[in-house]
């Protein structure tokens, strides 16, 4: 079964400081978070690499990660291609409202990539770290992908305590399950800050091994067509300020199980989370990966355990 990881990149040009924080180097070679997170996928059984970004970007990527990459894959026989966020690509009949500059969120970026997914996938931010584990998880899953059930989707869930930042507060989506493990919905929190006794949110305390989710997805080829249906609703709608209202993922995923028509299971994945939320973070997440080399689960030469 060929399965692909979608890298949503289009965000790139949101700056932190001095930089486009994805493109912040964290290895020892000048790896940015991107180069693990394919590294860990490729190991994992994926074979096929999706990067969404925006034209206006396509040089400078191509050139920090994207040739890089391409040259890697086309050595492990991992097929790489690229899809285009762009802020005019609206459904039939819509227009885009007068002062509107940006793209249209997550759930539009995914949607970018509707004529070349025809296989199952995992979706990831470009400036997130996930660890190894939840590779392997959604891989296993989407593994199992029956057409007859296109509608089981599923969910990296994070330890609410692997995923906080030292240096601010964050927003985090603290996921409701049944007792079998499947999500029943999203309680969207933000200002979580790290606290002595662990985590706290608005001055509540929270508990620290709730699980998590950090936007990485497993789905079908059939959930295309409900993200181009859902994306049609947006624009009916119409609601709040259009020329910043965005079309998330995780929301629209919410309101489809809501509605009884998908099931997301969650697998639980031990794994700390990085990210370069905060400039701030960046030389501790450069820290954690030396620690990571140190201890083999990388070599500083990242991409050679897995050459044929």
């Amino acid at each position: 079964m060929k399965t692909a990881l979608v890298i949503m990149a289009a965000g790139i040009g949101s700056r932190y400081g001095g930089g486009i924080k994805q493109l912040a180097a964290v290895g020892p070679n000048g790896e940015i978070l991107m180069d693990y997170s394919i590294h860990d996928a490729i190991e994992a059984g994926f074979d096929k690499i999706v990067f969404i970004i925006r034209r206006d970007i396509e040089q400078a990527f191509r050139e920090v990660i994207g040739d890089r990459i391409e040259k890697v894959c086309a050595d492990l026989g991992v097929e790489v291609a690229y899809a285009y966020q762009a802020l005019d690509d609206l459904p039939s009949g819509a227009a885009l409202p007068e002062g509107r500059t940006k793209p249209w969120g997550t759930g539009q970026a995914v949607l970018a990539c509707r004529e070349i997914l025809h296989e199952p996938f995992a979706v990831i931010n470009a400036d997130d770290y996930y660890g190894k584990q939840a590779y392997v998880a959604l891989h296993d899953f989407l593994e199992q992908y029956d057409p007859a059930h296109p509608e089981k989707l599923c969910m990296a869930g994070f330890v609410l305590k692997n995923t906080l930042s030292d240096n601010g507060a964050v927003t985090r989506g603290i996921c409701k399950m049944s007792d079998a493990g499947y999500l029943t919905g999203v309680d969207e929190t933000k200002g979580i800050e790290k606290t002595a006794g662990g985590a706290a949110a608005a001055g509540k305390a929270l508990d620290v091994e709730s699980l998590v989710s950090m936007n990485m997805w497993g789905l079908t080829p059939e959930f295309m067509g409900l993200l181009q249906d859902g994306f049609v609703e947006f624009f009916d709608k119409a609601e709040g300020d259009m020329t910043k209202s965005e079309y998330l993922l995780p929301i629209y995923i919410d309101e489809l199980l809501q509605a009884g028509r998908v099931s997301v299971q969650v697998l639980k994945t031990p794994d700390k989370w990085f990210g370069v939320t905060y400039q701030e973070d960046k030389p501790a997440v450069q820290q954690a990966f030396a620690q990571l080399i140190e201890q083999g689960v990388y070599r500083s030469d990242l991409f050679s355990d897995l050459k044929k």
